[in-house]
């Protein structure tokens, strides 16, 4: 029988989970809410906003829909899953309370020590003067993180005493992230490689996803603010099977577990962004639903099909599911307005998007666009995510690369070297 689904959001991910649902034999129709320029493609747009949730509600009850998919942190903080679920709806996503482990760095954090999870050594603080003394006692290099929601430009990577106090100072003093910096964790700098994991959890039973890799810096070479990613790569060949087991059984299991003991069991998508150190994987953060641009690779990878796999996780029945993949490597190229991750312009036409599909295995996910009076316009930081696929790394890199020639709009932006790491790493193993 045909499914009718809801999917909330209007980013890259959203694209591109719609892009994989429409794949679907099972589906029936496809609203998106309030969606992109790109997504009104493999959908139906709906002009209503994450945060309503009453508007979302009952458009879910008046169209019958089957399944309602959010994986956008701010609805999934304020409860959508849980307003739903009290009017008998299917909805896929962690619950308030479970969807603590992103909304607030301070409580993952402290679930983190109680568990014995691996992860850095850290302070909560909600005082400026106090969090102050502590960074000038333990010195640079140290990461400063506001503990809410901050569209993923909270952590400050501090590699002076000055920095650490300016990042401080912008957070608690001057509220540049308003309400989201007003508690602040403070933790000890880690060495080592960045790489994201992704299971899908029914509350009981997980799958782990492949490791893949985020750029999160807004320059090349690493450099430049933190930004919500500017790509990503998938798989990770440097991350061994072993140090994968070890991130299964000594994070995802007991975090899921200890959610599960608490009466908050997490249905939905569980993402630990992860340092890989001398001394094993560190916890950096969870993430309660998939990341942006992980996602864009994740779904040209992914075989199975995607609407079984969230239908399962609602029904407690993933335990019965299993994921399959395609052969070889995905890489995504983010391509921001001028100005990202700090003040930017919107509303320029975007050109060649089309022209840049006709590239070999190249899906382009609309991330900050609209499309009004027949016309695309950038409407984000991150506007486009340039997808591709290959046999080799090199290969779908050169695709998503050869493909961003054809697009163009004012301020463009985009770092140049997503994935260099890892192709140094082949280079390197087959000497």
């Amino acid at each position: 029988m045909a499914v009718d689904v809801l999917l909330v959001g209007s980013g890259g991910r959203e694209h591109a989970l719609a892009w994989k649902l429409k794949r679907s034999p099972r589906l029936g129709k496809l609203y998106i809410a309030p969606g992109n320029g790109g997504t009104r493609l493999v959908g139906e747009n709906v002009a209503i906003g994450v945060m309503d949730f009453d508007k979302l509600l009952r458009f879910a009850e008046e169209k019958r829909i089957g399944l309602t998919v959010c994986s956008m942190d701010d609805p999934l903080a304020g409860g959508i899953v849980d307003y739903f679920k009290r009017r008998g709806l299917r909805i896929w996503g962690p619950t308030k309370a479970a969807a603590q482990i992103e909304s607030s760095k301070a409580f993952a954090k402290n679930l983190m020590h109680e568990m014995k999870i691996p992860t850095a050594e850290f302070q909560v603080f909600t005082d400026y003067e106090r969090a102050l003394l502590y960074v000038r006692q333990k010195g640079a290099p140290i990461v400063v993180k506001a503990s809410a929601l901050a569209l993923g430009k909270g952590v400050y990577v501090c590699q002076t005493l000055a920095e650490a106090e300016s990042a401080l100072k912008e957070l608690m003093v001057d509220k540049i992230l308003k309400d989201a910096g007003s508690e602040v964790v403070i933790e000890e700098y880690l060495e080592g490689p960045e790489v994201s994991m992704h299971a899908l959890s029914d509350g009981l039973n997980f799958l782990m996803f492949p490791p893949s890799q985020d750029h999160k810096r807004a320059l090349d070479g690493d450099k430049g603010k933190n930004t919500g990613g500017m790509g990503t790569i998938t798989p990770v060949p440097w991350l061994s099977a072993e140090a994968s087991v070890l991130v299964e059984q000594e994070i995802v299991r007991p975090t899921l577990g200890a959610l599960a003991a608490r009466g908050t069991p997490f249905t939905g998508l569980l993402y630990p962004g992860l340092k890989v150190t001398v001394g094993g994987p560190r916890v950096l953060e969870f993430n309660a639903r998939f990341g942006d641009p992980e996602a864009e690779v994740y779904m040209r990878l992914l075989k199975t099909d995607l609407l079984d796999l969230l239908e399962a996780c609602v029904d407690g029945a993933l335990g019965n599911q299993k994921l399959e993949w395609y052969a070889g490597h995905a890489a995504c190229i983010m391509l921001a307005s001028g100005g990202y991750p700090e003040a930017y312009e919107r509303g320029f036409p975007i050109s060649g998007v089309e022209d840049a599909e006709k590239t070999e295995n190249v899906v382009v996910f609309h991330a900050g666009t609209v499309f009004e009076q027949g016309r695309l316009l950038t409407a984000g930081g991150r506007v486009l995510g340039v997808s591709a696929t290959g046999i080799t790394l090199k290969a779908a890199l050169e695709h998503a690369y050869e493909a961003i020639k054809s697009i163009s709009f004012q301020g463009m932006q985009y770092r140049r070297d997503i994935g260099a790491e890892v192709l140094k790493y082949y280079s390197a193993v087959r000497i």
